[in-house]
């Protein structure tokens, strides 16, 4: 290979890797946006916002599906090796996880309509949004150490999921102690438990994608996260 190939192939490598992360990052903006959005059509009974939610859950899936496509491209073509294979690698994995994040956020969207067919208001539910915000900051950090290649800052992500890891325990506990002394909203408050749980999962993904940024800088690996309380014993406290 000549200079002039060598110098072009590696001008077409590194437009595909920005490409890359551009649709990364555009993912991670609306995967964030989408949680904000279907925490504020539950806490206003906003149906139509929670359809568009799950509309544009598609755009999402689009770009996920296109960064698929380029990695295979890239890896295939280019070969690339060490630093490069492993942010490719983690570039790759990481729209993965922005997709679930957003299919995360649908699904709270898809329980506005079950909630909101309810006139009784579940004490416990006024909780939610704050769980979120704190769900939405995670991701929107754990993308921002993606993109600044900031390995503090994932170090701190993954430190403060064990917020997010406590703030579900916390809910968990009084939506279950509700359930008990009101029977009569078990359907409702089973909702809730659904969405709450996806906001602790949304907590999860967000770390790691925390975790592939500092190994994508690193080249080495967080230890294992320690995590809450496990809620199973909160359920068997309840039926004592």
């Amino acid at each position: 290979m000549n200079i002039s190939a060598a110098q072009h192939t590696v001008t077409a490598f590194d437009a595909e890797i920005l490409d890359l992360r551009e649709m990364v990052l555009e993912m991670g903006e609306k995967s964030t946006r989408a949680i904000t959005r279907a925490i504020d059509a539950l806490e206003h009974n906003d149906l139509a916002l929670a359809i568009s939610v799950v509309a544009d859950d598609q755009e999402i899936d689009e770009l996920e599906r296109r960064i698929d496509a380029l990695s295979i491209q890239t890896i295939a073509l280019r070969a690339p090796m060490a630093d490069d294979l492993r942010h490719l690698i983690a570039t790759f994995k990481i729209s993965s996880i922005a997709e679930r994040i957003g299919d995360y956020a649908k699904n709270i969207a898809k329980r506005v309509p079950l909630v909101a067919e309810s006139s009784r208001k579940i004490e416990p539910a006024a909780l939610l949004p704050s769980m979120a915000n704190i769900a939405a900051e995670l991701v929107r950090d754990s993308f921002k150490a993606y993109a600044d290649g900031d390995v503090d800052l994932a170090v701190s992500v993954w430190a403060r999921d064990q917020t997010l890891d406590n703030f579900y325990t916390s809910i968990f506990r009084a939506i279950i102690t509700y359930m008990v002394e009101n029977p009569a909203y078990i359907t409702e408050s089973a909702h809730l438990l659904f969405i709450a749980k996806n906001l602790e999962r949304i907590g999860d993904h967000a770390t790691n994608i925390a975790e592939l940024s500092y190994f994508a800088e690193t080249g080495r690996q967080m230890p294992d996260r320690t995590k809450g309380n496990d809620v199973g014993t909160i359920w068997a406290d309840q039926q004592e």
